[in-house]
């Protein structure tokens, strides 16, 4: 099985082989679009040779919603565009937080790619680690990408509603502890405040240390302390479907099995009039 986080010098050592390709998945939080420029910033430096996996402009801009997976087949011809492979290992990166690799790690595994791992310490620590940097443009030869999508990873509105009223799964809820107890405004506008009815609160970054997950008895502690039961099926929800991927990769780290993404997150529910919202 393929590793789920490698190091920047496993990285730096298997960088040559044709085997192996690295894609940038870095990604603005909600609220800095206007603040900061995310490609400038990839343009500025970037490791040798790495795309740009850009998850805003790989999401389904038919949606009112924000993030959403798009078609298998709009997304092997992106694939192809950047020039990756499917069946090569990818090694996916952000800026260091861990606050988007690993969406860009749950899609790839959702559209069919085997081998995918996530460079522990991202871009932070591959300059930290003094290991060379690019920058501009990358352009590399159309690459081979068959997407083959696996919808038994995504979970809709109608089946969180049913499982929020009738329980068969965790709802896990991976934005930060004032969000989800509605004591400040979400970030995007235009949504309620609270959270799912039934759903449990596991902050993405309360997961995360020096971008990477934390030791794994220290996961298993923040998610008994959570209420999370690791042999029960997990729905992971957050603002937009991004940071949920966080909760996903703890979850399977620590070998659990039955782990699905609400992909509409509160970006959907929260923007609804029609749906229960609980506020504490």
């Amino acid at each position: 099985m393929t590793a789920i986080f490698v190091s920047a010098d496993w990285l730096h050592e298997h960088y040559a082989e044709e085997s192996v390709q690295v894609l940038d998945a870095r990604m603005l939080p909600p609220g800095q679009e206007a603040v900061r420029d995310i490609t400038a910033e990839y343009l500025a430096g970037h490791l040798p040779d790495a795309p740009f996996f850009d998850i805003e402009a790989l999401s389904d801009h038919s949606s009112p919603y924000p993030h959403m997976m798009p078609r298998a087949e709009r997304f092997a011809v992106a694939m192809r565009e950047l020039g990756v492979h499917s069946e090569k290992h990818l090694v996916v990166y952000d800026e260091g937080s861990l606050f988007s690799a690993p969406r860009a790690w749950w899609m790839l595994r959702a559209f069919g790619v085997e081998q995918v791992s996530i460079l522990s310490g991202g871009l932070q620590g591959w300059k930290a680690a003094g290991l060379p940097l690019a920058t501009g443009p990358v352009t590399q030869p159309e690459g081979e990408f068959d997407a083959i999508y696996d919808e038994t990873q995504v979970k809709r509105l109608t089946d969180v509603l049913l499982i929020s009223h009738e329980g068969g799964a965790q709802i896990v809820d991976a934005r930060a502890a004032n969000r989800f107890k509605a004591e400040v405004d979400e970030p995007r506008p235009g949504l309620h405040r609270g959270h799912i009815p039934h759903s449990l609160n596991v902050p993405w970054n309360d997961l995360v240390a020096n971008g990477t997950l934390k030791p794994e008895a220290e996961l298993r502690a923040i998610f008994a302390r959570a209420g999370v039961r690791l042999d029960e099926p997990v729905v992971a929800s957050c603002g937009s479907g991004v940071t949920a991927a966080v909760v996903i990769l703890a979850l399977t780290a620590l070998g659990a099995r039955n782990v699905t993404l609400y992909d509409g997150s509160w970006g959907e529910w929260g923007s609804r009039d029609d749906l229960p919202i609980e506020k504490p």
